[in-house]
């Protein structure tokens, strides 16, 4: 099964050096909430794809489309903000380094900020994702925020997805990574919905996807 650097929230500056390049994995995974120029910087050292979600601190990307090379907004010629050839998951499928991996941005809304979402709005997003996603189960399902219950705290802030339950039963990810909610030093446990692990990825850690965890050398 593939390796995979999955990241979210909080920068690990072992990883600003060189280290960065001994880690042995085939992509990076990232749930939101860290500077594009670190994630660009993850994926140029490792020479890996890098597949992503939006956190509620990031910027807004939803409306730009590519057309022969050109990143368009609104239909007019715009400047991509996202991380340079990172793979923006957000509400779609995505197939890289043998793995299908789903991705949801974005957190419950608590102010006026950017990639936040009613409990309503979301669904509409897992509903669109779970038809993108057809018949065939994923390998991954990324997000920023967890499911409602499921390692998520009770300040509105930092309350999980309700939809998240419905997707794993129909989309039947064997992990979903998830991170917005900092263990402040907590070591947090593992948590599974039916037979999907279920893993708080706020930090670095190097996933062997299907198998056993490895820890950041």
């Amino acid at each position: 099964m593939p390796r995979a650097l999955v990241v979210a929230d909080e920068v690990d500056e072992r990883l600003w050096t060189d280290r960065a390049r001994r880690l042995s994995v085939d992509l990076v995974l990232a749930a939101g909430d860290l500077p594009f120029g670190y994630l660009e910087h993850l994926a140029n050292a490792l020479e890996k794809p890098l597949v992503f979600v939006p956190g509620n601190h990031d910027p807004e990307l939803t409306g730009y489309t590519r057309r022969r090379g050109l990143v368009l907004r609104a239909g007019f010629p715009a400047r991509w903000p996202g991380p340079e050839g990172g793979v923006d998951a957000d509400a779609r499928v995505v197939e890289v380094a043998g793995l299908r991996v789903a991705g949801l941005g974005g957190s419950l809304r608590y102010n006026d900020g950017p990639n936040q979402w009613s409990q309503r709005q979301q669904a509409r997003r897992a509903r669109r994702l779970v038809r993108r996603a057809g018949a065939a189960p994923v390998d991954v399902l990324l997000t920023h925020a967890p499911p409602r219950g499921v390692g998520d705290r009770e300040d509105r802030a930092h309350q999980g997805f309700d939809c998240l339950h419905r997707v794993v039963r129909r989309l039947r990810p064997d992990w979903l990574l998830h991170g917005h909610i900092h263990p402040h030093g907590e070591r947090l446990a593992e948590h599974r919905i039916d037979g999907t692990r279920v893993r708080n990825v706020v930090g670095a850690q190097v996933l062997e996807l299907g198998r056993q965890e490895v820890e950041v050398p």
